[in-house]
């Protein structure tokens, strides 16, 4: 169908008006495009919907009559679809996609959302939860159109805005023998049973964190989230290493843990804001890189707050 909108909107008017010259006055066009309009439309669609009447106007047909009813629903849909547009092109108000890497996800984003939430109560953040590849793979289909998450993999396509970086904890069991120290050497745990977060890139990070001092973890169990990690580590089933410390040393199922940063200064992971060069941000979204540029600079009260939560 080749029937423009502004062509229903002319015969509208002259359904409204009852002749073509008042259309045109009220729509400030020439006659001869109303005109042109209104037989381009019964053309396309096969159906008379005036009847000319000279020098008194026109009048619908019966047909013409529910084709105007149903080109004004039309308009009216097309109206609220360009207002939609225009909100979320230029308003700080309807919705947004961002993506988190899980373990930022669960220990990040509740204060992140709800103080994004306060302060911009017309955006509805849209969250979409996943590893790094599922974070760079909904960002270049189009279905996030932001991401929280580290400094992994990063392909040329995707802009990386650092916001701050967290050096990786050693969790231990509440008894461990080195539970109660102030920071702990890799070394010194070498000999024990390793539970490796095994998510990817982030398991390639930890294993290196050995590696780089010359040695090489035993890996008794690989867990796909830190919490079955910190669970096995509650019941003494071996030690496992984080970036992001919870603020309970409780488990989910009532066990306890011990966070000890490690030592030597060992690589900390970069969080990142992630979004795809080539694509424009909307105000909202920019609206929200600014909320965590807040939340995580380190000159802002809101900052010492969200890191005594980790």
């Amino acid at each position: 169908m080749n029937v423009s909108l502004r062509a229903l909107r002319y015969v509208v008017a002259t359904a409204d008006s009852g002749n073509l010259t008042e259309a045109a006055r009220k729509l400030n066009v020439s006659q001869p495009s109303i005109s042109s309009a209104i037989a381009q439309v019964e053309d396309e669609l096969g159906v008379q919907i005036f009847i000319r009447h000279h020098a008194r106007g026109v009048t619908l047909t019966s047909a013409g009559a529910r084709i105007i009813g149903e080109a004004r629903g039309l308009l009216n849909h097309a109206r609220d679809f360009t207002q939609s547009a225009k909100d979320l092109g230029s308003e700080l108000r309807g919705e947004i996609s961002v993506g988190c890497l899980w373990t930022i996800a669960s220990h990040l984003m509740p204060s992140i959302l709800s103080g994004f939430a306060e302060s911009h109560g017309g955006v509805v953040v849209s969250l979409e939860e996943g590893d790094q590849q599922n974070i760079l793979d909904s960002l270049a289909a189009g279905r996030t159109e932001l991401a929280l998450s580290y400094r992994f993999a990063i392909p040329d396509e995707v802009a990386g805005e650092k916001l701050t970086a967290f050096p990786p904890y050693a969790v231990l069991p509440a008894g461990h023998r080195l539970a109660g120290r102030k920071d702990v050497e890799l070394a010194e745990l070498a000999e024990d049973e390793f539970i490796l977060l095994d998510m990817p890139y982030s398991r390639d990070y930890f294993l290196n964190l050995f590696r780089a001092q010359g040695l090489e973890p035993k890996v008794a169990f690989r867990a796909r989230t830190q919490e079955l990690a910190r669970g096995l580590v509650g019941h003494g089933r071996g030690y496992t290493i984080t970036n992001l410390v919870a603020k309970s040393m409780d488990t989910y199922d009532g066990g306890r843990v011990a966070a000890i940063p490690i030592s030597g200064d060992p690589e900390p992971v970069e969080l990142m804001i992630l979004a795809l060069k080539r694509q424009s941000q909307r105000p909202a979204v920019d609206a929200f890189v600014a909320h965590l540029r807040e939340m995580f600079a380190p000159d802002i009260p809101v900052r010492k707050k969200a890191a005594s939560r980790r």
